[in-house]
Parts: C-alpha cells; sequence; structure tokens
C-alpha cells in the first residue's frame, strides 16, 4: 500500500512539474511556483515591490487610509516597518521590509489564520497607489 501511495504522489508532482505549474509543500501550506510573483505561506501573502521603502510605506499607509482602517498602529524602523489596522472588522497587519536598493517587501496577513483573497486585495490597492504616486 505504501509503496502504491508513493507512485501516486510521484505521478501527480509530475503531472504538476509538465504543466507547468509546480507546487510546493511548505509547513503543510500549498505555495504555487508558476507566477514567481506572490508567495502564500501560513497565511501571509508576500511580494517584492520594484520600489523604494519610503514610497512603499507611503503605499502602504494611503491604502490603510484609503481601506478606512481604525487602530491604525504605524511601527516604522529603519528598514523595515509594520502597520497594524482594523478594516472591515478584521485585524490587518502589514509589514514592509527593506531588501535591496529600490526593492522592498511587503507581508499581508488578514486575520487570525490568513485570508489570501482579502490580501490579494491589499496588494492590488498598494500597488495601484504606487502607480498613482
Amino acid at each position: 500500500m505504501r509503496v502504491k501511495t508513493s507512485w501516486i504522489a510521484l505521478f501527480v508532482i509530475g503531472v504538476l512539474l509538465i504543466s507547468g505549474c509546480a507546487a510546493l509543500w511548505v509547513g503543510g501550506v500549498a505555495v504555487g511556483a508558476g507566477s514567481g510573483t506572490y508567495f502564500y505561506i501560513n497565511g501571509e501573502l508576500k511580494t517584492d515591490y520594484y520600489q523604494s521603502f519610503d514610497s512603499v510605506w507611503k503605499a502602504c499607509e494611503k491604502t490603510v487610509a484609503d481601506m478606512r482602517g481604525v487602530d491604525v498602529r504605524p511601527d516604522k524602523e529603519i528598514g523595515k516597518g509594520k502597520i497594524t489596522a482594523v478594516i472591515e472588522e478584521e485585524k490587518v497587519q502589514i509589514a514592509i521590509t527593506y531588501k535591496a536598493k529600490n526593492v522592498t517587501t511587503v507581508s499581508i496577513r488578514v486575520g487570525m489564520i490568513g485570508n489570501k483573497l482579502s490580501s490579494q486585495l491589499i496588494h492590488d490597492k498598494i500597488g495601484d497607489n504606487l502607480v498613482r504616486k
């Protein structure tokens, strides 16, 4: 039975690799490696923005304000920061980290265990605010 299960798992991985959508299991959470843009790991949706840290920080603050965030608590340090707020009765944590010159990583968690769709919506709004600046 164990050999049969191994062959089935190997077959599924092979099909995913051939189709161009490789899936990686990290800590029990599937991470899509096809686009290479967003990573959803342990309830946090992460991506890199090719902008300066300060530009991304301002875009994140504007996004929280545009979404009418309440109980907003920004905590900015050199090269990293976190904005915690409540948006539509959900706790939102936005972590901004300097990665390299004009590369900034933003990680978003919505709720206690994470909500991928809501995190994606916030990332989209941050991207829009970066384009509009």
